[in-house]
């Protein structure tokens, strides 16, 4: 009961240094960590199940009637990865299906394992999001969540992206780098409520690293990090290979309250500072998208969905880009004040933002649902055509409402924090009533969208 209290307290007050180190407290999960057999078969299962996924599109029916891949790609799995995020962080990333031809070709010898270049490093981002657009782009476009065969060649297409970078550089250069659903999902994490950290005195004192150099018959950390060097929610997979590896048991798994690290990163994460406002743009540009209206935008562009959708999420994304710039500037920061890059009004929104994109996969997945048995029976030649049900409308709608409030209500609140936090006082000219009204703007358009 004891347990149970400080985790809600932890939780739902704020409170900077408060952690909970669920290692300690539920040994059973440091166990699974450290039993590496636990993440072989998540893996295994993943490979399997994406293996699947692929023979689906490329081999079967074409007719969306009669293919339950689609279901299972844009309802259940993508779904499922925008949930994670604030449970779990990016423990996605540490059993991804997609690194596992790369993996299985490194342990054979059959990889360069070159270091990542300098042009890699300093550009990644910038790769990341214009390969996420590329992705939104083609799922808008080429309507994949109705074309099996286009979902299964995007599947093929990250696994060959992922499998060509394990062949040419060590460890897992694609996830570190340039994996836009890692970005995204990195992003989404600096709100999870439990993040991997070092104890910092027992790192101090390692005169190996080998979490990440890695020991004899064990490899180290493989998006180069290593737990010494942990210090945000961005690139660390969770993969837990640091915590077989560290004989100190310096890597702690700890329970945090979801806006901590937004309030102390304050918008200095220069993945967020992209992929944010990009992910924003793009949730309005696919939910004008959706509109009927949007085919009148559509003629005036030749009536071409890909120049119109292109303008579209062209425009969206710099309308965002101008809101940031706008709630910068009612924080009370200038552009000439400010490291390159940072932008504290990215962890404002960050909260509006994670919610946009949970009620745009909340809706397919829950609209679809009832029809999946029948999908299921039709593909296989089961006798239950007439095995199906619908969602009614109402809770679709009550549902997505209390996701945006929440979202609304998050962001609020990180604005709150920023004014009212002790260690760091606001800039004399932030401008609380402005930047609370921004906010709800921003949350008026997100409302007029998702229910227009």
């Amino acid at each position: 009961m004891q347990k149970l209290r400080e985790l809600f307290r932890i939780l739902f007050t704020f409170d900077p240094t408060a952690r909970l180190d669920l290692f300690a407290t539920f040994p059973l999960i440091r166990r699974f960590f450290t039993h590496r057999s636990n993440l072989a078969i998540l893996r295994t299962f993943g490979d399997f199940a994406f293996t699947g996924l692929i023979l689906l599109g490329l081999f079967g029916p074409q007719d969306p009637e009669r293919n339950i891949s689609l279901f299972l790609a844009w309802g259940i799995w993508w779904t499922g990865v925008v949930l994670s995020w604030f449970f779990v962080g990016k423990f996605w990333c540490g059993v991804c299906p997609f690194l596992g031809i790369g993996r299985l070709l490194q342990r054979f010898g059959l990889s360069l394992n070159l270091d990542p270049p300098h042009a890699l490093r300093k550009y990644f981002i910038h790769i990341a999001v214009l390969l996420f657009a590329a992705i939104i782009w083609a799922e808008s476009v080429a309507d994949m969540k109705h074309w099996p065969l286009g979902t299964a060649v995007l599947l093929l297409t990250i696994l060959f992206g992922a499998t060509a970078m394990g062949m040419l550089f060590k460890g897992q250069a694609w996830c570190r780098y340039i994996c836009p659903l890692g970005k995204v999902i990195g992003a989404g994490a600096t709100m999870s409520m439990i993040e991997l950290r070092p104890t910092p005195g027992l790192c101090r004192s390692c005169e190996t690293t080998a979490c990440k150099k890695g020991r004899p018959g064990l490899r180290g950390c493989p998006v180069y990090l290593g737990a010494h060097n942990i210090r945000n929610s961005l690139d660390c997979l969770l993969c837990g290979r640091c915590v077989l590896l560290c004989d100190r048991e310096s890597p702690r798994l700890l329970l945090r309250n979801p806006f901590v690290e937004l309030v102390a990163v304050k918008g200095r994460d220069l993945s967020c500072t992209f992929i944010i406002p990009f992910l924003a743009g793009s949730q309005w540009a696919r939910y004008i998208d959706k509109n009927d209206w949007y085919h009148t935008f559509t003629s005036t562009f030749f009536n071409s969905a890909a120049l119109s959708f292109t303008v579209l999420l062209t425009l969206c994304f710099a309308a965002f880009l101008g809101i940031i710039t706008f709630g910068n500037h009612l924080l009370g920061f200038r552009r000439s004040k400010l490291p390159i890059h940072c932008s504290p009004m990215i962890p404002v929104l960050t909260p509006l933002v994670f919610s946009g994109e949970l009620i745009y996969r909340l809706d397919y997945l829950l609209s679809e649902a009832g029809r999946f048995p029948q999908v299921f029976a039709r593909q296989f030649g089961l006798a239950v055509e007439g095995f199906s049900f619908v969602i009614p409308t109402w809770p679709l709608t009550t549902l997505s409402l209390v996701i945006l409030v929440l979202g609304y209500l998050g962001s609020l609140y990180v604005t709150f924090l920023f004014k009212h936090r002790k260690s760091q006082p606001p800039p004399e000219n932030f401008s609380s009533g402005s930047l609370q009204a921004l906010v709800g703007t921003v949350t008026l358009v997100y409302l007029f969208l998702v229910f227009w």
